[in-house]
């Protein structure tokens, strides 16, 4: 099963609110997931800590059995202390 550690979009109409999760990699975005390993709050000003809040030892755990975090998922990782800061590719304007 290849699994990821993504995004689960919650909340309501122009209120996002997300949900980190592990699921496989063919679930629908919002659908079924394995287990909730955080959340992301962008509403909440950047240097609040109750913005991005991250279960490090689950998410651990399920990198040592596959898992691959999306990109946004690997650079709140990386803020966190977790991982090394992943390579940001962005288009030229």
């Amino acid at each position: 099963m290849a699994l990821a550690i993504r995004m689960s979009r919650g909340g309501r109409a122009n209120l996002p609110f997300y949900r980190i999760v592990v699921a496989d990699k063919r679930y629908p975005r919002d659908g079924r997931y394995l287990e909730k390993l955080g959340t992301y709050d962008p509403r909440l000003a950047s240097n609040d800590e109750k913005r991005v809040i991250l279960n490090k030892e689950r998410i651990q755990y399920w990198m040592s059995q596959g898992a691959k975090p999306s990109d946004r998922v690997a650079r709140f990782m990386a803020q966190a202390g977790m991982i090394e800061m992943p390579k940001w590719n962005e288009s030229p304007k």
